[in-house]
């Protein structure tokens, strides 16, 4: 039996006006932007973009005004999440088609979803060209997106009940994501507060290492965000040694579990000391940038800091799904830039702003092979496989191993999909992936100096949709797909 009728559509519509709304003002504050640098047809764009937002949200507000939006359901939760990120997609698009930067809606569309996503693909073919106030808009939907639009809407209306706690974990579907406060919307508000602070930290520290105030407030919401969109063609690579390593030190914190930030905050280190994932995320960086580094310098790289700020900055730009740039990876020898693109599936710490698999899951899959050894020894022993020295339920093994399987299998199509467009191999595989990943530049011709202006209009959806189940952790989107998620 279908169960379309359980399905509240109205608190849903009302839902996604209510985020609709919210969104305005962040894309209306873009005009000043434009105000303040004379950039007419740019603040015309923003304003009517913006009003047409609000309106749309307004009339879905009042349509269902009487309606309670407090008891949102488990199906309810998933589709207002999606709907969420699909909506404010498609109207985030509306500042860039009006003001004309791109030749196609479909191309206004790929360039907001990657922003929202953090994936930091883009098809802007001269940066800098561009107004300021459309610059900004498009720093900000990574800003947004990196903590989460449902999550910022719990922060500021805490009138969902317990409807909230759905929404949170159908967007951020995180299974060791832990609460700081038994109320979500504290939760919610302590995670954009750490949020904020460290994006001013670092719009700071930028501006003190010579950046104006608007090239470092936007790349500080595209570092926080684990996005890597950049006000400049050539990304970071003209920053100075210290803005650089500013930018490292900040899209490290972002890969980093935000519970762990407030611990430390808190004083709570001995919950940093014995977290695993943390710990395998931080080796990892150091190995893969030690690696690369020495290969650079006896590579004949001039100065070894050089060659261990490039290594470093391009493996956790990579690691933490940013997708900044500061060397072309691809001009280096083929064996450092392929161990560079075998990071793009490292994702960094569950419950940070980066995308991609997560350092957990790889974590958990690690001690499940040596458990099934053991167990080929040992066929009768009962050994857990434990994180943090606490035993896992079954239940997230399975999701974890699930999740591993339908992530390469997205992989498989969407690399097929490309091929059939007439993308070369190569260039199809390292768009895919990095979209997936919501990485940023990937291999061929979508490498680090290059964009995804030349796919074709269809590959642009396809990436958009991989950028999408990426940033949602898969299950979300596609259970939207599965004929049993409608039936009772």
């Amino acid at each position: 039996m279908s169960s379309w009728s359980e399905i509240n559509l109205r608190m849903i519509i009302k839902f996604i006006g209510i985020l609709l709304m919210i969104v305005t003002p962040f894309m209306a504050v873009s005009a000043i932007w434009s105000v303040l640098y004379d950039e007419h047809h740019a603040l015309r764009a923003i304003l009517i973009s913006s009003g047409i937002t609000f309106f749309v949200g307004f009339i879905a507000v009042m349509f269902t005004r009487k309606h309670d939006h407090k008891n949102i359901g488990k199906k309810e939760g998933y589709i207002i999440v999606a709907l969420t990120w699909v909506c404010t997609s498609i109207f985030g698009a509306l500042p860039f088609y009006f003001y004309g930067v791109f030749p196609t809606y479909t191309d206004a569309f790929f360039e907001t979803m990657s922003g929202f996503t953090t994936t930091g693909a883009s098809v802007m073919q001269d940066i800098e060209a561009v107004s300021k106030g459309i610059l900004f808009w498009r720093s900000i939907t990574q800003w947004l997106g990196g903590m989460g639009i449902i999550v910022l809407t719990l922060a500021i209306l805490p009138l969902l009940g317990i409807g909230g706690m759905r929404l949170f974990i159908a967007e951020a579907p995180e299974t060791t994501t832990q609460r700081l406060h038994p109320r979500i919307t504290e939760t919610a508000k302590r995670l954009w507060g750490i949020y904020a602070v460290f994006t001013l930290a670092q719009t700071l520290l930028l501006m003190s290492g010579g950046l104006s105030f608007f090239d470092a407030l936007n790349h500080a919401f595209t570092t926080m965000s684990s996005g890597g969109f950049s006000t400049f063609n050539d990304s970071v690579a003209g920053f100075s040694a210290f803005n650089q390593y500013i930018v490292i030190f900040f899209m490290i914190l972002a890969g980093i579990n935000y519970s762990l930030h407030y611990y430390a905050i808190k004083g709570q280190f001995q919950k940093i000391k014995s977290n695993e994932e943390i710990r395998m995320y931080l080796l990892l960086i150091a190995g893969a940038t030690i690696l690369i580094a020495l290969a650079l310098f006896f590579g004949g790289e001039a100065r070894f800091e050089s060659s261990f700020r490039d290594s470093l900055f391009q493996v956790v730009s990579i690691i933490t799904t940013t997708g900044f740039v500061s060397a072309n990876y691809l001009a280096w020898a083929e064996p450092l830039w392929v161990l560079l693109f075998l990071l793009m599936f490292a994702g960094g710490c569950i419950g940070s702003t980066a995308g991609g698999i997560k350092i957990v899951r790889h974590l958990i899959l690690i001690k499940n092979i040596r458990l099934e050894f053991r167990r080929l020894v040992h066929p009768l022993a009962v050994v857990p496989i434990k994180l943090n020295g606490k035993a896992l339920p079954l239940d997230i093994i399975y999701n974890f191993l699930a999740f591993f399987i339908i992530y390469v299998l997205a992989i498989i199509v969407g690399l097929m999909a490309l091929v059939a467009m007439g993308v070369d191999f190569e260039s199809s595989l390292g768009a895919v992936v990095t979209s997936i990943g919501n990485v940023g530049p990937g291999i061929g011709s979508v490498g680090p100096v290059d964009n995804f202006a030349h796919i074709p209009l269809a590959g642009k959806w396809v990436l958009s949709f991989l950028m999408l189940i990426g940033r949602l952790e898969l299950f979300t989107i596609l259970i939207l797909l599965s004929p049993s998620f409608y039936r009772n």
